[in-house]
């Protein structure tokens, strides 16, 4: 665990959210243009649909399998013994997954699209990433999606190149998700053995049940809302919209949970152990950490949305704007309960408290879901989806108001709410007089980080500080 550093495992699963975050920044304008708002809401929405075949196949095992890797990172014997029979449950019901999906995909009209999706359930089937990120070793992790996401958006660029070439836009993303999985299993001989006599892969099979259900009712609020706009507006195009707002939200949200799955194996760790307090000092952080980043990128996104759409995806996309300030309250919605549930509830072995939140909040959507939608449509799913994340926030704060120090943990973000407004302010007072370009959008963000770092440094705000510290001092160290 010494040689471990959790600000290292950071920076490299940060370093390939950055790399997701360019992707869609380098091929979504392409894609919007080629395709099309209705072609990219189809794509969306048999994507859902897809989605819940894969949910089957993973069955929780994901978060099972990871957490106990973490439990066993320093005994060989046990982890091979975790990782062959936790594997050979995946694969059992992948092997069902795919056949249901086979069956239901024949019995549509545009079987072909639908049976390309159908590679999903095999990059499920074939996916060890949870053992990586149970051993702390993400360096791996990245290299492998890395080179494959590389190799896809070339792919795109050569493969996609008019309205009639969706479905190898679908192909495309399955085939080197499927691609990434497999790679991984290279590396394992150095980790595990071959598998033994005596395996018995449905050994915790309640355990992994226990972390299904909430899996289920995480689909309901994160999918659920593609497969509802599509059979309530019956219009592909609402899908597209909310799918490319969707987009935007989501990977700048992924520069916050990229300290999820580093977090996790390391709080595990360190509750096996019993050693509370250090457990409860790198929760406090994680919560700064989510404050100090989530504010400036949710009020910012806010503010330079009007600038950025209208750009980015070209003409016919103006109601992503509306749609996208709405959904940037996710990112503080959502880093705040996966830090707390996925990062603590079940790490600590309390799934069943989590599974609780979840079920309230995948409630929440659906009932918002259906008296919304009919009326706003895609921006009644974007109001539901916030409302549902903001419900479970809230409820897992108030479970562990206990065992954590809600002052401390809420209070934390004082300085970053001051900065971020004022910050907000200016993006608002700029957004007049810029008009939507690159050049603009660019000038924005910069001015708008400078101001909330600025801030920042004028209150002396120590989690800031003390991290800036650092990385300079890594900076001079590389640099000599």
């Amino acid at each position: 665990m010494g040689k471990k550093s959790v600000r290292k495992n950071y920076l490299y699963n940060a370093g390939y959210q950055l790399l997701l975050i360019a992707a869609p920044l380098i091929t979504s304008p392409y894609i919007s243009r080629v395709l099309g708002a209705d072609n990219i809401g189809r794509h969306s929405y048999v994507n859902s649909v897809v989605s819940y075949f894969v949910l089957f196949a993973t069955l929780g095992i994901t978060a099972y399998g990871r957490r106990e890797i973490s439990y066993r990172q320093d005994d060989r014997g046990e982890r091979t013994r975790v990782f062959w029979e936790t594997k050979l449950l995946q694969l059992f019901t992948s092997g069902l997954a795919f056949l249901l999906y086979a069956g239901f995909s024949l019995l549509q009209e545009d079987r072909l699209f639908y049976l390309v999706f159908s590679l999903n359930i095999l990059a499920a089937a074939l996916d060890v990433t949870w053992f990586f990120q149970g051993m702390e070793e993400f360096g791996k992790i990245v290299l492998r999606n890395t080179v494959c996401k590389l190799a896809n958006i070339l792919y795109i660029f050569l493969a996609v190149k008019d309205r009639g070439d969706l479905i190898w836009y679908a192909f495309g993303l399955v085939f080197f998700l499927t691609l990434s999985n497999s790679s991984l299993w290279f590396s394992l001989p150095g980790y595990v053995d071959r598998p033994g006599k005596g395996l018995r892969p449905f050994r915790d099979i309640r355990v992994v049940l226990s972390l299904f259900i909430p899996s289920v009712a995480v689909e309901v609020y994160t999918v659920l809302d593609r497969t509802m706009i599509g059979l309530i507006a019956r219009d592909f195009a609402e899908n597209g919209y909310y799918e490319q707002a969707m987009k935007i939200s989501r990977m700048t949200l992924s520069v916050i949970t990229a300290l999820g799955p580093v977090m996790i194996p390391r709080i595990g760790h360190f509750f096996q152990k019993g050693e509370t307090q250090v457990l409860q000092g790198l929760l406090q952080r994680g919560y700064r950490f989510v404050w100090f980043l989530g504010i400036p990128l949710c009020l910012g996104l806010m503010g330079v949305s009007a600038n950025l759409v209208p750009w980015f995806y070209g003409p016919g996309y103006e109601k992503v704007i509306p749609l996208l300030q709405v959904l940037s309250l996710l990112i503080l919605a959502i880093g705040l309960n996966t830090l707390t549930g996925d990062q603590y509830l079940i790490p600590t072995k309390r799934q069943n408290l989590y599974t609780v939140t979840v079920l309230i909040g995948a409630c929440t959507n659906f009932i918002l879901n259906l008296i919304l939608i009919p009326r706003f449509q895609s921006m009644g799913a974007a109001a539901a989806s916030v409302a549902a994340e903001t419900v479970i926030a809230l409820t897992q704060l108030y479970l562990i108001r206990r065992e954590l120090s809600l002052k401390k943990l809420l209070g934390g973000g004082g300085h970053y709410w001051i900065a971020g407004a004022l910050m907000l302010a200016v993006l608002l007072a700029e957004e007049r007089y810029l008009t939507p370009s690159l050049l603009h959008t660019a000038l924005m963000a910069a001015s708008g980080a400078l101001v909330y770092l600025g801030l920042l440094t004028l209150m002396r705000d120590e989690f800031f500080l003390t991290n800036a510290r650092t990385f300079l001092g890594l900076l001079r160290k590389k640099g000599r």
